[in-house]
């Protein structure tokens, strides 16, 4: 019998595979997880996933499964001689011939290089069996070593079934203190949404909820509303979901998707993202990605960079908003920002000499080297255009922008073809 302060996610935690609830994608029967645990053919493996998705309670499921003692530690609380000491454990129990042990270590991304020097050897000769755990992506955050030696699985987030399910499961469960209670179905949606994806918020929800309503009373919604407060949103500015969301968001308006680019900026704002961040962001995406096709955007953007940081929230989100509106609704062109990389390339190859027409020629001397002869000053042209090569001769081939048939980009094109004369991407 628990006692009565042991947190309700551990007193309901899953015993049996199929108590489990969420995570089918590795862990329903067939699987690859599932598989590797059912064999016991694993050596290592890290699960990768938001807070209360389901890490530990994997863990200790597979640790039941394979019959062998299972040692939870964290990178956090545990130091080098904790972890050295159940190296040396499962070391003699396999010398007497019995099971090694099974180490769960939580944050694995928070390891220590000298934990690491104790750990990685052990891994390497097989003298535990290992899991790791993690809300970070273990591509930047875990030690290359581990990761090499581990096989990585990523969790998701819970489902509002799931987690639905996981609020039912808290009052049907006989090691639940709470179990024969009940909660409208109007209150067990309301908590599911509040969790967010994270199921041990979702029953420390129900445990608050239902230990200060007298047994054998309803709860109504409103009596719940006192304990769901405003939904967190998991965003950490360091984090996977900061670059998911920004990402998520350039990439919406670069497709001109408007409301799905409102969308991510509202999750930003949610999260209390720099507003000065996202304004710099759009300044970006008005060059980069409407480019000359409308080059006001340009200026919209810059203008709302000098708001925002003027202004600042709440009202700075209204400001963001119509720019955001403004570059996703705005026909698109990127041939600024190609035409730059391609020309960078050459660049980057060698400096060609300069055409001696377009030289500087202060002295006497440069001149008499040629500097600056030939050279015609546009403006005394009739349309401001010169007729003269302009690129070093290896390059007069090259067409490094190329506009498009597209808002004001199309009219920049007509006028280069005047000037100009027939050019590659009149083709185009």
């Amino acid at each position: 019998m628990q006692s009565n302060e042991t947190p309700l996610p551990e007193q309901i935690r899953p015993l049996e595979f199929h108590q489990l609830l969420g995570q089918e994608h590795i862990w329903a029967s067939g699987k690859p997880l599932r598989s590797l645990v059912e064999s016991d053919s694993f050596s290592s493996l890290i699960l990768w996933g938001p807070p209360g998705t389901g890490k530990t309670t994997l863990a200790c499921l597979i640790g039941r499964h394979s019959n062998r003692e299972l040692v939870l530690m964290s990178a956090t609380e545990h130091g080098v001689k904790a972890i050295r000491e159940q190296l040396h454990r499962s070391e003699i129990r396999r010398n007497h011939g019995e099971r090694s042990l099974l180490l769960f270590m939580d944050e694995i991304h928070r390891l220590s290089k000298s934990q690491q020097d104790v750990l990685l050897p052990a891994l390497e000769k097989g003298t535990i069996k290992f899991i790791g755990a993690t809300t970070e992506n273990p591509s930047f955050e875990v030690n290359q070593a581990i990761l090499s030696r581990s096989m990585v699985f990523a969790l998701q987030r819970l489902s509002e079934e799931a987690l639905q399910n996981i609020i039912r499961r808290a009052m049907d469960e006989p090691s639940s203190p709470h179990q024969g209670r009940c909660l409208d179905q109007d209150v067990i949606e309301a908590l599911a949404r509040s969790a967010d994806g994270d199921g041990r918020q979702a029953l420390n929800l129900v445990q608050a909820i239902l230990s200060a309503v007298p047994p054998g009373s309803s709860v109504s919604l409103e009596q719940a509303k006192p304990y769901l407060g405003q939904i967190l949103q998991k965003y950490d500015k360091n984090s996977d979901q900061h670059y998911d969301t920004i990402s998520a968001f350039i990439k919406s308006i670069r497709a001109s998707q408007v409301d799905a680019a409102v969308y991510y900026l509202a999750r930003m704002i949610e999260a209390g993202e720099d507003p000065m961040f996202i304004a710099r962001r759009l300044v970006i995406a008005a060059s980069e990605d409407v480019g000359n096709a409308n080059p006001t955007a340009l200026l919209m953007a810059t203008s709302g960079l000098q708001a925002v940081h003027q202004i600042g929230y709440p009202e700075a989100r209204i400001i963001l908003s119509q720019v955001t509106t403004y570059l996703a609704s705005s026909p698109k062109s990127n041939r600024s920002y190609l035409a730059i990389g391609s020309a960078q390339e050459d660049a980057r190859r060698g400096s060609l000499p300069i055409p001696l027409h377009l030289r500087n020629a202060p002295s006497k001397l440069m001149k008499e080297f040629g500097y600056g002869k030939g050279y015609i000053y546009a403006h005394d042209h009739p349309q401001a255009a010169s007729e003269l090569d302009y690129l070093p001769p290896e390059l007069r081939h090259k067409s490094y922008y190329n506009p498009l048939d597209v808002g004001t980009e199309r009219q920049l094109k007509e006028n280069l073809k005047r000037l100009n004369g027939k050019k590659a991407w009149e083709n185009d």
